[in-house]
């Protein structure tokens, strides 16, 4: 057979895959012996081997670059690669035993050549990877050779001899390829090609820098997968443990070693080429990125990866040791981490990630005395470990130490060198990484206890160590050593002074000087640039070490002695530059005086300093007067300074005349009303902004912070109990200036409330105790009125501030604790000293207090109890002194809520905190920025609501233990919330995200107990919980509601209520008595309640909401439950609500398709199997009757009230669809005038369609005006003869008899309205059913009430006026009635009206419309009396 059969002619046979398969679905009994025998015969008639490994290679001969993958192709064909492995050996078999060679030799040249033509296809040299189609392919067949190898008809390793012949630099992608098919491992190919070494490292190197284009992202990770498993593979050969090993020849392992290696040198040579360049994409770092614990897979174990970092780590250290240790002294200064080559520095990063440190800096330490090392490598080692491991300096110290013990215990100058080498590269790094090298210079031998300091020999070893280095140091490093020396018995002293010498002349050589050196510069990190300013900086430090320690420093005297020369020409003249000298001294001062003492100046350069300070004095004196009227706020800052200087031991004499300057001056900036006393004037306070003129707000900020300054001096000095009278007579100044001081409160609220949680702790606690003060100073004024506040009276200066510090987040709390707590710690103790303490405590601070400690601080919800000796409670006074920092704010709470004088005034009126302000402050918190969780938050609620207040005494804020008590207050507390927000609605808190819920749900809780409690017991005094809501609700509502604002105030209450009333378990609204052994329901307050305020809401719909009426009836339901006869009494309970709560029968009918699933249900779960009750079954039969009604089927009428069948036809009417026939038919059809209860049914609905007219004239983006207006026409049409319709616009209730129902049906506002719904509905009609309308009995006494009504409505100015003119002019809306009026008056007939309801009629219009009163008389030949 051919081996390049063409390619046409196998397209023209039927393939072999294709035919095989229908071969098995043919004789599918047929053996595998026998399928095989056949395939065979096949292959020698129609196939040849060629073609059939380009088969399996590609499935469809006419596309041959298809990349269907071997699986994919193996489904569609039906054909395995066992069974064409199984065939292909067959086949190679039958050819070998033809051409007379050995078969595997044929198997060879068959793989080999689809290799070649497979990777040859592209013809791309320069590509390191496969292409996709190309993986594919290749893919296929070697899948197909594996298992050739598996049926013996190929060797392995023969196949790569036959490659490697072919191939003088393998392509790696082959290699890993061939590994990953399990046909031959590299760790074979490196044991049996012997040129392996040849060409692997040069092939890896090309594969690093071979970069695959960007848009074949497979190709890039398939190059970092290829370089990943060989490095893999040759860390797993080369470094396994020594029994491992055994099993592999010597030879290989060192190999894959040196192969290693070799690329590894590869690196750091790119990485020293590049050290000065940026890191850049490069081979070298592909390679260095491979250095990772990803490579512990199968090749490698997690040991042979550890020992291979190491070995890499120790050739790094030791490559190229070129530079000698004297060149690394002169250059180490170029070898820190910033000037490091990335790469490099990247490489220690990988290589140490799988160490501790102190495995890093003991093999460290063993390279150094092992190896001949690259110092360059090892110190730039060093600062990697140090820059990205900060355990590193620790480590690094104790390897220094162990350096030096090693160096002085054997005189070893190499220890020597070392450490000092590597404690200098951890200085380079900087402070935060390494101590600088004087501080571990002067650490190490700067002591009696250095390591230098046991014998003569060390001293000596030492100094001869560090001349030997003077000609190789830079000038930074001889500077440390002469100025901090390392320490020498004075016995030694010429030994030191040798070596002095010659660091000195070596540093006169390098052009430094040790002169100019700062005395607490760091010496070793500054080189030899100079520092700006240094002597200043020396100054500042030495006299504020002197502050703290009270003596000279050592630096300083040594300084005078050893550095003379620097210490006169620099340091004197920079602490004795003159400048305005205070009146006492300061700590500059007093350190120049110590020193004077000392003898550190000279007198000559003391006198001038002295007479140069008071030169300066006068000027500024001089310039002082001058400006006196120019500047006023550059006048008080100076005066404000000099009255500092007085406050902590000054006298009263020269405080009280300083004191009448700053008046003087604030009188001047502020001129206001002087004349005015302070006593008879009420301060203005706005709080929504400040608007403050600019002068002003420096000035305000100039005397707070002037005082918060005095009060931080004065507290060094002394407690607030030892203090004398400043603060007070300070403030009374402040204050005795109107203008100034309603510019001070203004500029306090606004810092305390906007700005209050980024002051300082020293703003703190100085704000504080000025307000402690004007308290104090303030306590018989008028107060303060707050502007833009819900705030009608005036109020005291303290609560004034206090309203500032809310307390509704977590910040604002921590804030205003903090706050408080500083005030009442000044005040408590600032009153030790004065007889009345009340006058320094505010009663609010002390309430915000009560309220905010429990809260933050669970501790404090503890019980305690303290003695007269307990340190704590009773060093009240140190907590204020701005000295005892360490004490935070949270002990310091905790110390004042402990505190006897804290807990005495907790038993005043004024400072006890009420249940009722407790509440108000939580209600005003936000959840979403609380401290607390929800949790935690219902923890804090229990314990103040049952263990804190419910137990407490009435008298002190609490609830007497009474839960009734409780539940009011709970319930009140809420309701005042809301209507202290606008009116916008019943969700506004909710939106807010308030702690409305939590206080809900205590509610809930407690209401919850007292049932539980009410049923488990029978004392005949217990809580009725029915009885206890509804009069809370009662007690909300003012007596009048005839304004705007009293009816929007009654909404919104009613609105905040119904929310809370939904909120509670139903059955709290409903009462069970006993008469007997009877139990029956008691509806009476629920009756009452719906009737006297849930009316004036239910507009604009007129019924009430679906849940509220679900809520009463499911009351009823479930109380009946608990009577002996439920259904019986269930029945008794609604004909008393049908017969007194029309509302609530009128909203049961009209929601009644929602209501009867939630009501059968629970009927049925409360009487199982039991049938509905009487009523409830009376509600489905009317709802019935008048859907058949409106069909036109007349039924016998159910025998229910007529406001039932009248609500149940009124929902008919409503779920008509439009354009259906007229209403007015099936209702004329019943003969409404054969009875009574006719006539009332549709009397009933006529008013209920009046009535939803009406709401559409009111809201008519709620309703439809147009349908309204028709069924009213319709049931006017059917009702016009029957005088009873007049009765729904009657305004005298004992005229309506039956229908006296009506006004408890819709709201007192929708009744005062009837008047004009009666002329605006009969204007709108036809004019025979108008005519109509007045030939009803009693009409024209209707419609003269009527419009003497509508006249008085717009008389009074009631607010429906504006409803009425968005209808139409209201001139016009009187002139149209006035004209129907007076037409009906003409046409009315004499004798249908008796003289005595003329008379009335003329009575009622003769004072508001004396024409119609005229017409009346006219008309109806009724005498008119004379007009006056």
């Amino acid at each position: 057979m051919s081996l390049s059969a063409s390619r046409d002619r196998v397209s023209q046979k039927r393939i072999v895959s294709r035919l095989l398969a229908g071969r098995v679905v043919k004789r599918q009994k047929q053996g595998d012996g026998q399928l095989q025998d056949a395939a065979i015969q096949l292959f020698e008639q129609q196939q040849d081997l060629c073609s059939l490994f380009k088969e399996i290679g590609n499935p469809d001969p006419s596309n041959p670059f298809n990349t269907d993958t071997a699986e994919q192709m193996n489904r569609t064909e039906g054909i395995s690669f066992t069974i064409a492995g199984s065939l292909l050996a067959c086949g190679l078999r039958q050819q070998a035993g033809q051409l007379g060679v050995p078969l595997v030799t044929l198997s060879v040249k068959f793989v080999l050549e689809r290799l070649k033509g497979i990777t040859g296809i592209e013809g791309d040299k320069t590509r390191e990877v496969l292409t996709a189609s190309q993986r594919v392919q290749l893919g296929v067949l070697l899948e197909s050779t594996r298992e050739l190898i598996i049926h013996g008809a190929l060797c392995p390793k023969g196949l790569w001899q036959g490659y490697r012949n072919d191939q003088k630099l393998p392509n790696l992608h082959v290699v890993y390829l061939l590994q990953c098919y399990n046909i031959l491992k590299l760790k074979d190919i490196l044991e049996s090609d012997e040129g392996v070494r040849l060409w692997l490292v040069p092939q890896l190197k090309a594969l690093c820098c071979w970069t695959p284009p960007q848009e074949e992202k497979e190709a890039m990770q398939t190059q970092q997968k290829v370089l990943s498993a060989i490095l893999g593979s040759l860390v797993g050969v080369g470094f396994q443990s020594s029994q491992e090993q055994a099993a592999v020849e010597k030879k290989c392992v060192l190999l894959c070693i040196s192969a290693l290696d070799d690329l590894l040198f590869w690196l750091l040579d790119t990485a020293d080429i590049n050290s000065a360049q940026e890191s850049s994409e490069t081979a070298t770092e592909r390679w260095c990125q491979l250095f990772d614990t990803s490579l512990c897979d199968i090749s490698a174990s997690p040991d042979a990866l550890q020992r291979f970092f190491m070995h890499s780590l120790t050739q790094t250290l030791a490559y190229k040791p070129q530079l000698a240790v004297s060149d690394a002294i002169a250059l180490q200064n170029k070898w820190t981490f910033a000037n490091s080559s990335p790469l490099l520095t990247s490489l220690f990063r990988k290589l140490t990630v799988v160490f501790s440190m102190e495995q890093l800096l003991h093999h460290l330490q063993q390279v150094l005395e092992t190896h001949e090392i690259s110092w360059k490598h090892v110190l730039c080692f060093l600062s990697t470990l140090l820059v990205y491991n900060p355990s590193a300096q620790p480590s690094l110290r104790a390897l220094l130490s162990r350096l030096l013990t090693s160096a002085f215990d054997g005189y070893d100058l190499e220890s020597m060198i070392t450490a000092f080498l590597l404690a200098r590269q951890g200085a380079l790094q900087g402070p935060a990484i390494f101590p600088s090298y004087s501080d571990w210079f002067k650490e190490s031998f700067g002591m009696a206890s250095g390591f230098h300091a046991t014998s003569k020999k060390s001293l000596v070893f030492l100094l001869k160590f560090l001349s030997d280095l003077v000609p190789f140091e830079p000038s930074q490093y001889l500077k440390v050593h002469i100025i901090h020396p390392p320490y020498v018995p004075v016995k030694y002293r010429s030994l030191l002074m040798e070596y002095v010498s010659l660091a000195k002349t070596r540093l006169a050589d390098l052009k430094g000087s040790v002169e100019n050196t700062g005395l607490y510069q760091d010496i070793s990190s500054a080189g030899d640039a100079p520092s700006q300013c240094q002597d200043v900086k020396d100054v500042e430090k030495a006299y504020s070490l002197f502050e703290s320690t009270g003596k000279i420093s050592a630096t300083v005297m040594e300084a005078s002695i050893f550095r003379r020369t620097y210490f006169l020409s620099r340091f004197l003249p920079a602490l004795l530059r003159p400048r305005v000298l205070p009146v006492k001294a300061d700590a500059q001062m007093s350190f120049i005086e110590a020193l004077k003492r000392a003898d550190k100046i000279p007198a000559p350069q003391y006198s001038s300093y002295m007479e140069s300070c008071q030169r300066l004095r006068q000027q500024a004196r001089c310039s002082l007067r001058e400006e006196d009227h120019d500047d006023p706020l550059h006048v008080l800052k100076l005066q404000l300074q000099e009255q500092r200087k007085l406050v902590p031991d000054g006298n009263d004499g020269d405080m009280s005349a300083h004191l009448s300057k700053i008046s003087n001056t604030l009188s001047f900036i502020f001129p206001g009303l002087p004349d005015d006393p302070l006593e008879k004037n009420i301060i203005q306070l706005k709080t929504d902004m400040l608007s403050l003129p600019e002068l002003h707000l420096q000035v305000v900020d100039v005397v707070l912070k002037n005082f918060c300054q005095c009060i931080l001096d004065t507290s060094k000095a002394h407690p607030p109990n030892k203090q004398n009278m400043w603060a007070s007579k300070f403030v009374c100044v402040l204050v005795c200036n109107t203008q100034f001081l309603s510019c001070l409160l203004q500029r306090l609220w606004h810092l305390l409330h906007n700005q209050g949680t980024v002051l300082s702790d020293v703003h703190i606690i100085g704000l504080a105790a000025f307000l402690v003060q004007l308290h104090a100073s303030m306590s018989q004024s008028p107060g303060v009125q707050l502007i833009s506040q819900r705030q009608p009276n005036p109020v005291s200066v303290s609560e004034a501030l206090s309203s500032a510090l809310v307390c509704n987040t977590n910040t604002r709390m921590h804030f205003c604790v903090r706050f408080c707590v500083a005030a009442m710690c000044y005040g408590i103790c600032r009153g030790d000293s004065l007889p009345q303490q009340d006058d320094l405590t505010p009663n609010c601070l002390h309430k915000k207090l009560q309220y905010l400690i429990p809260r933050l601080l669970p501790e404090a919800r503890r019980p305690f109890s303290y003695g007269k000796g307990d340190p704590k409670v009773n060093s009240i006074g140190l907590l204020c002194n701005e000295k005892d920092t360490t004490t935070s704010w949270k002990k310091t709470a905790l110390y004042l809520w402990r505190h006897p004088a804290f807990s005495r005034l907790q038993h005043e009126p004024q400072y006890q905190l009420f249940f009722s302000e407790w509440l108000a402050n939580e209600l005003q918190v936000d959840r979403s920025q609380d401290t607390f969780s929800d949790s935690e938050r219902q923890e804090y609620h229990q314990w103040a609501c049952l263990h804190l207040y419910l137990t407490r005494p009435e008298n002190q804020g609490g609830c007497g233990g009474s839960m009734k008590t409780l539940c009011s207050h709970l319930i009140t507390a809420i309701m005042d919330q809301q209507q202290s927000e606008p009116c916008q609605g019943d969700h506004r808190l909710s939106q807010k995200g308030t702690c409305f819920p939590d206080i809900l749900c205590r509610l809930q809780e407690v209401i919850y107990e007292i049932e539980l409690t009410n049923l488990s017991g029978s004392h005949p005094n217990r809580t009725d919980i029915c009885d206890l809501l509804f009069e809370l609700v009662s007690q909300r509502f003012s007596s009048s509601l005839s304004s705007a604002s009293a009816h929007l105030s009654c909404e919104h209450t009613l609105n905040m209520w119904n929310r809370i009333m939904l909120a509670l378990p139903s059955v709290s609204f409903v009462k069970v008595k006993a008469e007997g052994d009877r139990m029956y329901l008691d509806c009476k307050k629920l009756i009452q309640h719906v009737n006297n305020h849930q009316r004036s809401v239910c507009s604009p719909s007129g019924f009430l909401s679906l849940q509220l009426t679900s809520h009463f009836l499911r009351s009823v339901l479930c109380f009946s439950s608990r009577c002996s006869l439920v259904a019986e009494e269930f029945n008794k309970a609604w004909c008393q609500i049908t017969n007194q709560c029309p509302l609530l029968l009128v909203s049961t009918v009209y929601w009644w398709e929602q209501l009867s699933v939630v009501l059968l249900s629970l009927w049925s779960r409360l009487r199982d199997g039991e049938m509905p009750p009487k009523q409830l079954q009376l509600i489905v039969n009317s709802q019935s009757w008048a859907c058949s009604l409106m069909r036109g089927q007349l039924l016998h009428l159910p025998s229910a009230p007529a406001l039932l069948l009248a609500s149940s036809l009124y929902v008919s009417l409503q779920g008509r669809a439009e354009g259906k026939q007229s209403v007015s038919d099936p209702l004329t059809a019943w003969q409404p005038e054969r009875d009574i209860k006719h006539r009332e049914v549709l009397t009933f609905l006529f008013f209920l369609c009046v009535n939803n007219y009406l709401s559409a004239l009111l809201y008519p983006q709620e309703h439809c005006h147009q349908k309204a207006l028709s069924l009213c026409t319709e049931g006017l049409t059917v009702l016009v003869d029957s005088a009873d319709w007049l009765l729904i616009f009657t305004s005298n209730d004992a005229e309506k008899g039956a229908y006296h129902s009506f006004p408890l049906v819709t709201s007192n506002r929708f009744h005062h309205l009837m008047p004009w719904v009666f002329y605006s509905l009969l204007l709108q009609q036809s004019p025979e059913l108008q005519q109509r309308a007045a030939r009803c009995p009693g009409f024209l006494s209707t419609a003269v009430s009527c419009y003497i009504s509508l006249l008085q409505l717009f008389l009074d100015g009631s607010s429906v006026t504006a409803t009425l003119g968005s209808q139409m002019e209201s001139g016009q809306i009187l002139s149209r009635t006035k004209i129907f009026l007076l037409r009906a008056i003409s046409q009315m007939p004499a004798s249908t009206l008796f003289s005595r309801h003329i008379t009335q009629l003329k009575s009622l219009c003769v004072d508001l419309d004396p024409e119609v009163a005229a017409a009346l008389s006219v008309h109806l030949d009724i005498p008119e009396r004379p007009f006056l």
